[in-house]
C-alpha cells in the first residue's frame, strides 16, 4: 500500500523526472509564461547557442510594463518600447505564442491564463513572477522563478527544485456580507505571519473556501506569497471543472469529460500528513485593511492600529514605531478615521469582473471623494465590464477607467501614488515605495477600496452594502 499524499505530493511526483543524492529533483514544466521582463533570459539562451525546447508550452504575454493609457499612440518611454518590442522579437524568433500589446487577448499574464484556459488543473506552471502563485487555484502546482531558471526553463523544459513543506490552512464557516477572498487572504496572513509559510507549499481547504468562485481563489492563492509560502493551492471541484469548460484552450467535447474525471482525483488523500496545519473560523472574519508596511501589518476596519508604547517586546515596538512613523499615522488612531488621496483597483490579485462588479456594486450612484484608476485585468475584462456598464460606473464616480497591465501595483508608466499621499489599494504588497517613492499604500479588497473612494477615508464597506447586491 502506498502512503497516503497530500494534493501537492501529487504534483511533485508526477513532474519528478530524476532526483539527485541531495533531494533535489528535476521536474518537467507543462505551462511557462513569460512577459516583457523576461528578455535577460532569452538574451542567456542566446549566449549558450541554445534555442527554445519545447515552444508550445511557452506562452507571452505583455503586462509588466505596458502603458494603461493612450495605446493608440507609440510608447513614449524609449526603455518600455523597446523591452515590448523585444518581447515580440523573442517570442517571433522562438515561435513562442504572444498576447502582445495589440492582440484582444492581452492583460496581466496571471487573469489571461486561467481565463483563455491555458492554466489548468494537474500542471505544473511557471514564470518569472511571484505571484505565479495565483494558478494554483486550480489545483495546478504554480510558483514564480528567477531570471536564470527561466533561461533553463526555455532551454530543457525542466527545472531543479527541492520539494517544499506542506502546510494546509482550513478555513470553515460562512463568510459574512461584505467579506470576500481578499479579506480572507489579509486574515490568513495577519495570523500566521509575513514569513508564517516560509518553505511550504499551501493548501487551502475548509467549507469556507470551498464556496469561493474560481476569482476569490486565484486572489486567495495569489496572495500565498505575502505568507512567505512558496505556491498556494485549492484542490478543483465542480466550480473549477464549470470556469474551465468551453474555454479556448481547454479540453473539448469526450476529452474534457476524461480530463474532468482525471482532475476528481487531484485532491489529498484523508490520511495525507502536513508538517503544519492551521485552521481559521470563517465566521467572524471581517472586512480588513492593512495599516503599515507589510501585508500581515492588517486588522478588522473597526480595530486601532498598534500603539508602540504598549509592546512589551522593545524589537516589535521599534518596527512599529517606524511603520507608523511612515505612514504617518498616530499610535491608537481608529482605522475609518484614517483619510486617504486616491484609489487604485487593479492588479494580478483584484482585477477580474467578479472584483469589477464587486467595486461597482458599491460605487453606483456615488461619487468618489478622491481620485483614483481601474484597471481591468485584461483586455477581454474590460469587454466584458463595459458590456454591463460598469465602465460608466466608475466613470460617473469620478474614477479613471483605463486599459489592462500591471499598472499601479508596481508604479509604472505613471501610473504612481505621489509621495506622502496614501492609496487604498486592491494590489497585494504594501511595502515602502511598492506604489511610488514615499507611497503609503493601504490593501484591501475591491468592495472596501470603493468604500473608502466614496467616504473619503478608510470604511467599512458593510452600511454601504444595504439595499444592494453584493
Amino acid at each position: 500500500m502506498s502512503e497516503p499524499q497530500t494534493l501537492v505530493d501529487k504534483l511533485w511526483s508526477t513532474h519528478e523526472v530524476v532526483r539527485r543524492d541531495d533531494g533535489t529533483s528535476l521536474l518537467w514544466v507543462d505551462r511557462h509564461y513569460v512577459h516583457e521582463g523576461s528578455f535577460h533570459a532569452f538574451s542567456q539562451m542566446k549566449a549558450r547557442g541554445r534555442t527554445v525546447a519545447e515552444p508550445g508550452l511557452t506562452f507571452g504575454v505583455a503586462d509588466h510594463y505596458v502603458p494603461t493609457r493612450g495605446r493608440d499612440h507609440a510608447i513614449a518611454n524609449p526603455e518600455i518600447a523597446a523591452m515590448v518590442r523585444n518581447l515580440e522579437a523573442n517570442t517571433t524568433e522562438s515561435h513562442i505564442a504572444l498576447f502582445g500589446l495589440r492582440d484582444p487577448r492581452q492583460g496581466i499574464v496571471h487573469v489571461v491564463g486561467p481565463e483563455q484556459g491555458l492554466t489548468l488543473p494537474g500542471l505544473l506552471i511557471v514564470c518569472g513572477d511571484s505571484h505565479t502563485s495565483t494558478h494554483g487555484a486550480f489545483g495546478a502546482y504554480a510558483f514564480g522563478i528567477g531570471a536564470s531558471e527561466v533561461a533553463h526553463v526555455l532551454m530543457t523544459q525542466t527545472l531543479w527544485q527541492k520539494r517544499p513543506k506542506r502546510m494546509r490552512i482550513s478555513v470553515d464557516g460562512t463568510a459574512t456580507v461584505g467579506v470576500g477572498a481578499k479579506d480572507i487572504a489579509l486574515a490568513i496572513i495577519a495570523h500566521v505571519g509575513a514569513d508564517g509559510a516560509q518553505g511550504h507549499a499551501i493548501e487551502f481547504g475548509g467549507s469556507t473556501i470551498r464556496t469561493l468562485s474560481m476569482e476569490g481563489r486565484m486572489t486567495l492563492c495569489n496572495m500565498s506569497i505575502e505568507a512567505g509560502g512558496r505556491c498556494g493551492m485549492v484542490a478543483p471541484d465542480a466550480t473549477t471543472f464549470g470556469y474551465l469548460k468551453g474555454r479556448p484552450y481547454a479540453p473539448e467535447g469526450d476529452a474534457y469529460d476524461r480530463a474532468t474525471e482525471a482532475w476528481s482525483a487531484l485532491a489529498s488523500d484523508a490520511e495525507a500528513r502536513f508538517d503544519r496545519e492551521i485552521t481559521l473560523d470563517g465566521n467572524v472574519i471581517a472586512p480588513i485593511v492593512t495599516w503599515g508596511t507589510t501585508p500581515d501589518d492588517a486588522l478588522p476596519i473597526d480595530a486601532r492600529v498598534p500603539d508602540p508604547s504598549r509592546e512589551g517586546d522593545p524589537v516589535r515596538a521599534k518596527y512599529l514605531r517606524d511603520a507608523l512613523d511612515y505612514m504617518a499615522i498616530a499610535p491608537g488612531k481608529k482605522l475609518t478615521e484614517i483619510p486617504i488621496d486616491r484609489v487604485f483597483i487593479g492588479s494580478c490579485t483584484n482585477s477580474r469582473i467578479e472584483d469589477l462588479r464587486a467595486a461597482a456594486a458599491i460605487l453606483a450612484g456615488r461619487v468618489s471623494k478622491v481620485p483614483g484608476l481601474v484597471s481591468p485585468g485584461s483586455s477581454s475584462v474590460k469587454r466584458q465590464a463595459e458590456g454591463e456598464g460598469l465602465d460608466r460606473i466608475f466613470r460617473d464616480a469620478g474614477l479613471e477607467w483605463a486599459d489592462s497591465g500591471c499598472s499601479m501595483c508596481v508604479g509604472i508608466n505613471g501610473d504612481l501614488v505621489p509621495s506622502g499621499e496614501r492609496c487604498a489599494s486592491t494590489t497585494n504588497r504594501n511595502f515602502r515605495g511598492r506604489q511610488g517613492p514615499g507611497a503609503r499604500t493601504h490593501l484591501m479588497s475591491p468592495a472596501m477600496v470603493a468604500a473608502a473612494a466614496v467616504s473619503g477615508h478608510l470604511a467599512d464597506v458593510r452600511p454601504l452594502l444595504a439595499g444592494r447586491k453584493p
